[in-house]
């Protein structure tokens, strides 16, 4: 597949530069193509996803968890040759952490979900109801927690 201009400019961002609101709507130019050929991108894949994960901890509203305690992992299943990518939002305290990897820990929420859907996601241009109505998404755990858990984080708006 020939890289497009969307994929160039993911490429070429300085994450550091970039609000939020402005990563939305890049993600929201793209095609599902143009995103499985970053999820396909064995050093652009891990970077978008440390970046995006980087900044759950900044968009974390402890005053919407409120007295919320969960373990969340988060499965972006791979393709190619990429493997699936695992992360773990802890919410505790009316704190948010967030680390690579999968602990020994039981989560109370798994979310299963490819890069597509996932960066759609995230920067707010699908919500986790219509993922879940698509399936686009599976929930292992808690459901009721997945519907609103968009709500204890500023997702931007594209």
């Amino acid at each position: 597949m020939a890289v497009t201009d969307g994929v160039r400019k993911i490429a070429g961002l300085d994450f550091a530069s970039v609000t939020p609101e402005e990563f939305a709507r890049l993600v929201k130019k793209l095609s599902d193509k143009e995103i499985a050929a970053i999820a396909r991108d064995g050093a652009l894949r891990p970077r978008v996803l440390r970046e995006v994960f980087g900044r759950v901890e900044r968009q974390f509203r402890p005053d919407a968890a409120g007295s919320l305690k969960a373990l969340i992992r988060w499965r972006i299943t791979g393709s190619g040759d990429n493997e699936d990518a695992v992360y773990e939002t802890a919410i505790a305290d009316g704190a948010c952490a967030v680390r690579e990897g999968r602990s020994d820990a039981d989560p109370r929420l798994t979310l299963v979900l490819a890069d597509p859907e996932f960066l759609k996601l995230v920067s707010g241009n699908v919500g986790p109801v219509k993922l879940f109505m698509l399936r686009k998404v599976k929930i292992v755990g808690d459901v009721a927690l997945a519907a609103c858990l968009t709500r204890y984080f500023d997702i931007p708006k594209a």
